[in-house]
């Protein structure tokens, strides 16, 4: 069976791990059952443990900041649009 694309179309379960050597150390829930199974493994980044999702921080930090009233020092998005905008001629349409 090949994996290169789209004759493995449907959903499989997945596990996160960390691989050490030829071991696998799962960092969440583990498969159940006990019993062997083909596995494909994408490496996600470098050494070291998975990284905790920093969703909350990312959302608290851009709560502070449109809390400090500086998105609205950018100025009317539509008029800078009309400023930076520029007509060209499109292809296939040159007069």
């Amino acid at each position: 069976m090949q994996y290169n694309g789209f004759e493995r179309c449907n959903v499989l379960p997945t596990y996160r791990a960390v691989l050490k050597g030829n071991t696998l150390e799962w960092t969440d829930e583990a498969p159940q059952d006990g019993e062997s199974k083909e596995v494909l493994i994408t490496v996600l980044g470098g050494a070291g443990p998975l990284k905790k999702p920093r969703g909350p921080e990312m959302a608290e930090a851009l709560r502070q900041f449109a809390d400090s009233g500086q998105p609205s020092s950018f100025g009317d998005a539509l008029e800078w649009q009309r400023e930076t905008r520029q007509d060209r001629v499109l292809p296939g349409r040159e007069e």
